[in-house]
């Protein structure tokens, strides 16, 4: 089973950009799809972003496409969110999520293992 460490989670204002990057541990990590997904407080879980294990395949959110980037590091066992133009709406915490499978796909309960989460709060 893979371990999801999260990081890069910070206090910014409206309109900054973050980057938050996860760090998987096993062997098979570029073998599955990887995704970013967020909580807001007193929200259910939300899809913002995932990635097939070669990249060819990029799902994101509405409410981020155009602003979220996800990317992949196969060599390194990484999995990145860079976050521009951010709102108040998106302060969450976030979490990586890992897809024992190559496909991408936006739906959570197909994931696998999951990280512990990063907070992203954005004040105006």
């Amino acid at each position: 089973q893979v371990q999801l460490v999260e990081s890069g989670g910070a206090s910014v204002q409206v309109g900054d950009s973050l980057r938050l990057s996860c760090a998987a541990s096993g062997r098979s990590f570029s073998t599955y799809a990887m995704g970013w997904f967020r909580q807001a407080p007193g929200k259910e879980r939300e899809f913002v972003a995932a990635k097939s294990w070669r990249g060819a395949v990029t799902l994101y959110a509405d409410s981020v496409k155009g602003r979220f980037t996800i990317s992949r590091d196969n060599a390194k066992n990484a999995v990145y969110l860079e976050m521009n133009s951010l709102k108040p709406e998106d302060t969450a915490v976030y979490y990586c999520a890992a897809r024992y499978n190559t496909d991408a796909t936006r739906v959570a309960n197909m994931y696998n293992s999951w990280g512990q989460g990063t907070q992203v709060t954005v004040s105006s």
